[in-house]
């Protein structure tokens, strides 16, 4: 029998790897078809475990399906409220292999900008996410883009460097 602990529960939910990792692409690269979630993955994501993932996160009611109106074979992925409530659990975890494992600057410069920023850049990002996947009012300034920008001239100034 299940225990009714609630680690316990979202482990069962969120606690494979790949998971986690579809949620953070869809989140922090807006990667939002099956072909930019497989061909874009740092990490290689085989297709077989994608479509797995993908199913899986739909019928937990992590991320919604709908057909890509600009192409009949194509879907579109989004995130649901419960799922955009996950940044302050991916900020902390970010903040926490930033200071405990061997990170590439590109790809921590985002967890670095949601740790310096706190619970208050979290909001303005949920809100932000809402707006991108829920249709809800779209604020004033972006914090996607400033996540976005900052990955981008890390990695700018990483391939401008001497070698």
């Amino acid at each position: 029998m299940r225990s009714g602990c609630p680690i316990n529960l979202t482990l069962e939910m969120l606690g494979d790897r790949w998971s986690l990792i579809v949620i953070r692409d869809v989140m922090f690269g807006n990667r939002r078809h099956f072909r930019e979630l497989l061909g874009r993955s740092e990490e290689r994501i085989a297709s077989n475990i994608l479509a797995d993932r993908l199913k899986r996160l739909v019928q937990d009611g992590l991320l919604s399906r709908h057909d890509d109106p600009s192409h009949r074979q194509k879907a579109i992925y989004s995130l649901t409220e419960p799922a955009i409530q996950l940044v302050p659990l991916l900020a902390q975890m970010g903040a926490w292999g930033r200071r405990h494992r061997p990170v590439s600057e590109e790809l921590s410069i985002r967890a670095e900008l949601l740790e310096e920023g706190g619970p208050a850049l979290w909001a303005e990002f949920m809100q932000e996410l809402r707006a991108m996947h829920l249709g809800a009012a779209k604020p004033i300034l972006s914090v996607f883009a400033r996540l976005q920008s900052a990955y981008e001239d890390v990695v700018t100034k990483r391939r401008a460097a001497p070698v």
